[in-house]
């Protein structure tokens, strides 16, 4: 066997941080100290690095000495622990007042899973499988702040979930009363046509007159930013392609909006 040295793409701020809410978990719970067979420093480790390399299981339990059930118990156990440090919807909008952001930026993504697909029992058809992407995944609608940084997360929805039906269970109803408090728009994508009055999507169709031309180049400009915040969300390593039951796919995006504030420095 090789053994070698390896660096890990996150700040130590990043990792302590974790480290004290894993601390702070185990004394809720009443964990005495020296009944785990690993460390917060330890478990923290080892759910990071499977957030930004996608490190395979088996070598993530090796490396910390814990039987292969051991780390999945670790690992779930710290996806429920950042998750739970995610701001709700509320929060967002609240902050996003309180700054007073331009617009906010909707659009949903698909997080790819390798596991078996479900059928829906009243159609038939399999439940994590989209029909737009012809890939299996989750549907997971995204809020970005003006700048495109990602800053909510919803529940996950199965892939053959459209984005539009998606948001409208999570999150229109929300956007709609904060345009209609603070006049805060959405900025989304040709599938939220007919969204509602919350949200501006550019004019479909072709030979559009100049003043819906304008209108689409504005809004797309203004949208590009948004792609940054997929961006920043997939260089997270394990996003590319969930292995875990895909109810969680949820939970981890939450997590990783968590670990990416954390690097850029806002908690």
């Amino acid at each position: 066997m090789i053994t070698y040295s390896a660096t890990l793409d996150v700040p130590e701020a990043t990792l302590t941080q974790f480290t004290g809410w894993l601390q702070d978990h185990r004394l809720v719970l009443g964990t005495r100290k020296g009944a785990r067979t690993a460390t917060c420093h330890t478990q923290a480790l080892l759910v990071l690095r499977w957030f930004r390399d996608d490190t395979r299981m088996i070598m993530l339990a090796k490396d910390a000495k814990l039987p292969l059930s051991t780390a999945y118990r670790y690992l779930h156990e710290g996806i429920d622990v950042l998750a739970a440090q995610a701001p709700d919807l509320h929060e967002v909008l609240t902050r996003a007042q309180a700054e007073d952001w331009s617009h906010l930026l909707l659009d949903g993504t698909l997080i790819e899973t390798d596991r078996i697909g479900a059928k829906d029992p009243d159609t038939g058809y399999d439940l994590w499988y989209s029909g737009k992407h012809k890939k299996q995944g989750g549907n997971v609608p995204i809020i970005c702040d003006p700048t495109g940084f990602p800053v909510w997360s919803s529940p996950v929805e199965p892939g053959r979930t459209h984005d539009l039906a998606a948001s409208r269970f999570h999150v229109l109803p929300a956007l709609y009363a904060i345009a209609a408090l603070a006049g805060l728009l959405t900025l989304t994508d040709k599938g939220y046509n007919g969204a509602g009055i919350a949200t501006l999507s550019p004019t479909k169709g072709r030979n559009l007159a100049p003043d819906n031309l304008t209108r689409n180049t504005l809004l797309t400009s203004l949208r590009a930013l948004g792609e940054r915040g997929n961006a920043i969300l997939k260089s997270w390593r394990a996003l590319t392609r969930i292995r875990l039951n895909p109810t969680r796919i949820g939970d981890i995006v939450a997590s990783v909006i968590v670990l990416a504030t954390l690097q850029r420095g806002n908690y």
